[in-house]
């Protein structure tokens, strides 16, 4: 009953309360990113949800748009602006998950949804982490985000 009735209204309910909570912030931060680095606001990309199903993640931009001579993306770090550190460094850049659990897609714990590129890679204890839907926080953000191993 908690899994498949409580928790996922519990999510939901929270969800809603703070985007009306932090809606101004929201505001101010699309502004900034507008502002800094133009259309669009939002950073989207497809991730492994629950049971390997696809879903786009949302996320406020941190990087510009900027290529090299050939016409290719240059290294993350090189287009990552200074707005963006600061809005990563906050975790300002996950607000627009909210969206994600609204829509049901995530929960706010669970495992992060890494890249859909990653889903042959995984062995069979690794996938356990489909089970449940991916979090916007988990046992990696408390114990160190990038800082700790795979394992």
């Amino acid at each position: 009953m908690y899994a498949h009735l409580l928790k996922p209204l519990f999510d939901f309910l929270l969800a809603f309360v703070l985007l009306l909570l932090f809606s101004p912030l929201i505001l101010v931060v699309s502004a900034m990113v507008f502002i800094s680095m133009g259309s669009p606001v939002l950073f989207k990309q497809e991730r492994p949800g629950k049971d390997e199903n696809i879903f786009t993640i949302y996320k406020f931009r941190t990087m510009n748009n900027s290529v090299n001579a050939k016409g290719e993306p240059l290294e993350d770090k090189q287009r990552l602006t200074f707005i963006g550190k600061f809005l990563r460094s906050m975790s300002l850049d996950e607000l627009p998950q909210l969206f994600n659990i609204l829509k049901g897609e995530m929960s706010f714990i669970g495992p992060r949804p890494l890249l859909k590129e990653y889903l042959p890679l995984y062995n069979d204890e690794q996938k356990k982490r489909h089970r449940v839907k991916p979090g916007i926080s988990g046992l990696a953000q408390v114990n160190g985000r990038n800082n700790i191993s795979w394992k």
